[in-house]
């Protein structure tokens, strides 16, 4: 709280783009200042004043010995109803002649020297006039750091509960002030918050602004402007705790950060918002790198709202998507619990350069001698507290990682040490970034944490042998795979991308392979009716322009044949290489590391399969199988991806919402009424075909207690018209190991 100020400035600006509560949100330029002085102590109004911004593009072909070229005019060539109107050539031109005209006028006054702007709500300042500074490295006078919000000064008097309802038409009404408002504009109504004001109704919105400045100074409200909008003008490095408590609705997501971006880039894209004390975190990848995104906290809520608004808006050449976050997602990346890290980052004003590539046996000592200059260089980068200022970074042993962290006391020293990049210590190269507080608790709390030997689960059948996890070579090819999708492709753009072959796709035979985010990988698993036509559509679709509905993008579409091994590969969680479906070899150096996606629910109908033989033909065929392995089990009603009407076959994995490979039996038997036997079944698929029978199967299940004359091998196509080897052996239901 600071005293009473001797003058406000009512202050309004205009751009090119949308007005009102989305004005700065489109990244549009600066067209129009307009301000008007008020004396608080005399109670007087000063004269309208107004700044267009109007860029001279005759200097884009013609040399001017004339840097900044400032006309003066008269109000009746504009009309638009200011006392006195300015013409600038650009948005620095602008902010300059704004300040010169201002100070003159204050001191023409001669009743008194402080002076504060007012504006209606935070957007003027906040998401107009420092964003734009800060994208054209642009300095702007100090009296931009601090404000009034009328919104808020009139909500002491005339409490509101959304700031953002409020405007200068329902401040006026609610102080019972005849306003004249020009035909062109009427506030109360519901105007389009895209469209460009015109000069007279922002010259109208500061006279009305000045007025009723002028009702709350007045009695009988005699109002006090002491509390003040504070802008930071520099991002502060700090800690965090984990165990400090972040506000949800305080923390955004920022995403397509530039890969050498630092926290203050952050800050200065967020120019004009309040960053929390070290609220800027970038994140890491698995690999320690950055990852292009970054978590930032803010001072409250308002300034969080703001910052949603700067959704897409630029950093250089890209642009930057924002979105909310949690504490806790905050708390994760920059939260720390080493008291050796909170002591190194402690000191204030200290710029942090991270060295990556050290030999295990460096030294602080070696350090301080890399960093230290050249017999024939006169550039110095001491470290700062010489010793103190080097963090090695260790695994939970004490065992090196090979990274450090250095402190530098000022800009210069920091940028003279990165051009060491690359350069030699002992054997060795070393990478320098620069790097920030969040970065170091980052990188310690993930070595810190990580296991030193990774322990796998003990196998639950120690002495069956290793199977490999990879299909077999040789398998019947009757599925496509679909690569390089749009990732807003739906299953509707997939089913009209194949045309007439989607007639030939079996019951759920769509399968949508998501990537560990849960978003769209660009490929796709498509079960046909036969080999043939999945050759025939891999041939004639491959390479074809696929569309999306949900957006403009459309790209070329890979496909390639593949087998229901290979599918069911992927999407249990593993990978094929680019070249494994195409030319038909195996690489069996592993499985890939990707998680078990999430299977596409199934938008799209079929006619109903028609039964390839009764009821009675099936039991009399199969007497001992029990139908377990057949018969349809409704899905529970709760499920996420299917309706309560769908069926599964319980010889497929019921882990996933759809099984890797659509059931081929579906709707082919009956389900039973009941079981025949009290044994369990099981079915030992991808058997070879020179099988000795039996024999093998007692050998593979040694160890349990089975029922040798209950075993059943079951070699004939009718069962499973693509698994010929599959073998189904009965058993009973508690199996023992031995």
């Amino acid at each position: 709280m600071t005293a009473q100020v001797d003058y406000l400035v009512v202050f309004f600006t205009a751009t090119s783009g949308a007005s009102g509560e989305l004005l700065g949100s489109d990244e549009k330029e600066l067209v129009q200042l307009v301000w008007q002085l008020v004396d608080v102590k005399n109670k007087q109004l000063g004269k309208v004043n107004e700044i267009l911004i109007k860029p001279d593009l005759s200097e884009l072909t013609e040399k001017k010995e004339e840097e900044d070229v400032v006309e003066e005019s008269v109000e009746e060539e504009t009309g638009s109803g200011a006392d006195n109107v300015s013409t600038a050539s650009s948005f620095e031109t602008a902010l300059n002649l704004f300040h010169l005209e201002l100070s003159n006028e204050v001191n023409s006054a001669g009743a008194g020297t402080s002076v504060c702007l007012c504006t209606d709500g935070q957007l003027h300042i906040r998401q107009v006039i420092l964003p734009e500074a800060a994208s054209k490295n642009i300095l702007v006078p100090d009296c931009f750091y601090s404000f009034f919000d009328l919104r808020k000064e009139f909500k002491m008097h005339f409490p509101s509960p959304d700031l953002k309802a409020l405007n200068v038409h329902i401040m006026a009404e609610s102080l019972s002030m005849p306003v004249d408002v020009p035909p062109m504009w009427d506030p109360s109504s519901t105007l389009d918050p895209s469209a460009i004001l015109t000069a007279e109704i922002a010259v109208q919105q500061v006279q009305i602004m000045g007025s009723i400045v002028l009702a709350l100074l007045s009695e009988p409200y005699s109002h006090t402007f002491t509390n003040q909008e504070r802008v930071s003008e520099k991002f502060e490095n700090g800690t965090c705790s984990k165990m400090e408590k972040v506000c949800d609705n305080s923390v955004i997501r920022a995403r397509g950060l530039p890969w050498q971006s630092s926290d203050q880039d952050i800050a200065r894209f967020f120019r004009g918002l309040n960053i929390a004390k070290g609220g800027a975190a970038l994140c890491l990848n698995a690999q320690g790198r950055r990852n292009g995104e970054a978590l930032v906290r803010f001072d409250s809520e308002e300034h969080r709202d703001l910052a949603l608004q700067r959704h897409k808006h630029h950093m250089g050449n890209r642009y930057i998507e924002v979105y909310k976050a949690s504490g806790e997602d905050f708390l994760k990346i920059a939260g720390g619990t080493s008291n050796e890290v909170a002591t190194f980052l402690s000191r204030e004003d200290q710029i942090i350069v991270r060295m990556r590539g050290l030999p295990f046996i460096a030294t602080h000592e070696q350090v301080l001698a890399f960093f230290s200059p050249g017999d024939d260089l006169k550039e110095t980068c001491p470290v700062s507290g010489g010793v103190d200022g080097i963090l090695f970074v260790r695994y939970p042993d004490g065992r090196p990682t090979g990274d450090a962290f250095v402190l530098f006391a000022c800009e210069e020293h920091a940028q003279c040490a990165l051009r060491k990049h690359k350069e030699i210590l002992g054997r060795r190269y070393i990478e320098l970034f620069k790097s920030t507080a969040a970065e170091v608790q980052q990188v310690l709390n993930r070595y810190s944490s990580a296991p030193l030997i990774a322990v796998a689960p003990a196998p639950l059948v120690s002495m069956l042998p290793t199977v490999s996890l990879l299909p077999p070579p040789g398998g019947l090819r009757d599925c496509l795979r679909l690569r390089g999708l749009p990732y807003t492709a739906s299953i509707e753009d997939i089913l009209t991308f194949l045309g007439e072959f989607t007639q030939d796709i079996r019951p759920h035979g769509v399968h949508m392979v998501l990537n560990q985010q849960g978003r769209p990988s660009g490929d796709c698993f498509i079960q046909m009716t036969s080999a043939e036509q999945a050759i025939h559509a891999s041939q004639r679709l491959h390479k074809h322009v696929m569309s999306s509905q949900r957006g403009a993008s459309s790209r070329y579409v890979e496909v390639f044949p593949c087998s229901a091994e290979e599918m069911g590969l992927v999407l249990m969680g593993g990978s094929l290489s680019h070249t494994h479906t195409h030319t038909h070899t195996r690489n069996r150096s592993g499985t890939g590391l990707s998680p078990p996606p999430c299977l596409s629910p199934s938008s799209y109908s079929f006619g109903h399969a028609q039964p390839v033989m009764s009821s009675e033909a099936a039991a009399a065929l199969y007497p001992q199988i029990g139908q377990m392995l057949l018969a349809p089990r409704p899905l529970h009603p709760g499920h996420a991806y299917y309706p309560a009407s769908a069926q599964l076959y319980m010889n497929y994995a019921a882990y996933y919402p759809s099984p890797p490979g659509s059931p081929t039996a579906l709707g082919f038997y009956p389900t039973p009424s009941s079981l025949s036997s009290q044994g369990g079944l099981m079915r030992m698929p991808g058997l070879t075909y020179n099988s000795n029978g039996v024999k093998d199967l007692i050998n593979a299940v040694q160890g349990y207690q089975y029922t040798p004359e209950e075993a059943l091998m079951h070699a004939h196509g009718a069962m499973h018209a693509h698994d010929p080897t599959g073998t189904l052996l009965t058993h009973p239901k508690e199996w023992v190991c031995i």
